[in-house]
């Protein structure tokens, strides 16, 4: 297995970094964090024009088709600049469930528009706090409509179309498309630590919605979905575990103290040290996870779990301890630390938490054969 990036895909990465630092700077993330704004819709009109959303979409659907290691490129890119878009939502749940699950002709009704950016979308499925289950599911879909409510619900307000995760008459699960915009869909705004992605509990009260039928769902092939999410979702969580150490970095390189460069001392020192060596780790199974994804290997649980706790712990304990380099100032409005620390705080718990992909990580070792260790 080739763990490193393609020239191509390495003039990608360089294009998307170019044009992020352009179109996305530190003010677009605070004037969002600033404003009752759950996105910015601009920079998500100039990502469509790129034709990120359009990515491993294929082309008889609108789409680029090209692989997923290019979309792990572009997520680690929007994860450097803390992009306020619901990139994670439309593309790693939302197109990829349909992708998954969608017949012939839904694919063919969606994917063109979720491809050009004109449809944003979401997937909800917990309910309540605590680990998401297939026991923990109570909403019901019965003559093609949904009751029920789902929460928190990421970038719900804005989205035009929800794939839900239901139960149907016979206690099935099923995964529906129901119109996010239709007067029996409730959002009702939820807060949370990072304020530039908004969150919204969605009741459904009789809601008009269709199963998506182009493949059985059973709690197998929903762990599956979470699984490919789970891969995406790490590679943005490594760019901010990778700029908050470069903040950190530059940070303690300028600032003086006693007269000489914190980073001098070996407090300092033993923080940016333990930052690099999480970084790095989670970056090699963030690649991993990337061939699985891209392969469609059968190590794919096991990939997806190892790149998801690695990029947990990896950005958290980044974002923290680049605030705690900072000192005081650290904590302030006024500095970009927080963008970091908010972002990574909210994707820790995104798709489940480190707690759920730890027990999906030994569970995966213990399914491991032999042969395949």
């Amino acid at each position: 297995m080739n763990f490193e990036f393609s020239d191509e895909q390495l003039m990608l990465r360089e294009q998307a970094r170019g044009f992020l630092a352009q179109h996305c700077p530190p003010a677009v993330t605070r004037n969002v964090l600033e404003s009752d704004a759950d996105y910015d819709a601009e920079l998500w009109q100039n990502v469509a024009d790129m034709g990120w959303m359009a990515t491993t979409i294929p082309e008889q659907y609108g789409g680029l088709g090209l692989s997923y290691y290019e979309l792990a490129i572009i997520a680690e890119e929007l994860g450097r600049v803390v992009a306020p878009l619901p990139f994670s939502s439309s593309v790693y749940l939302a197109t990829e469930a349909i992708l998954q699950f969608g017949s012939e002709q839904q694919k063919a009704r969606w994917l063109p528009l979720l491809a050009s950016g004109e449809m944003i979308a979401t997937v909800a499925m917990t309910e309540r706090p605590g680990q998401l289950s297939e026991h923990s599911i109570s909403t019901r879909f019965h003559q093609d409509t949904l009751t029920g409510q789902k929460q928190p619900v990421a970038d719900s307000a804005i989205s035009t179309l929800i794939i839900v995760l239901a139960k149907n008459a016979d206690d099935e699960l099923v995964l529906c498309a129901c119109d996010a915009t239709h007067p029996t869909v409730v959002h009702s705004s939820l807060r949370s630590l990072d304020f530039s992605r908004g969150h919204s509990a969605v009741q459904f009260n009789s809601s008009p919605a269709e199963v998506l039928t182009g493949k059985t769902t059973d709690w197998a092939s929903i762990q599956e979905l979470l699984d490919r999410a789970a891969v995406l979702v790490a590679w943005e969580q490594l760019g901010i575990a990778d700029v908050a150490l470069e903040q950190a970095c530059e940070y303690a390189k300028q600032r003086y103290a006693f007269g000489r460069p914190i980073g001098s001392f070996q407090a300092i020192k033993h923080k940016l040290a333990g930052m690099y060596v999480k970084n790095t780790l989670a970056r090699s199974n963030a690649y991993f996870g990337a061939w699985a994804l891209a392969s469609g290997s059968d190590q794919l649980p096991l990939a997806a779990a190892t790149a998801r706790v690695a990029a947990i712990q990896a950005s958290v304990y980044a974002a923290q301890e680049n605030i705690q380099t900072h000192g005081g100032m650290g904590f302030t409005w006024e500095f970009d630390c927080q963008f970091y620390y908010r972002r990574a705080k909210l994707l820790s718990l995104a798709i489940g938490s480190e707690r759920y992909w730890q027990d999906r990580l030994v569970t995966g070792l213990d399914n491991q054969t032999p042969n395949a260790a």
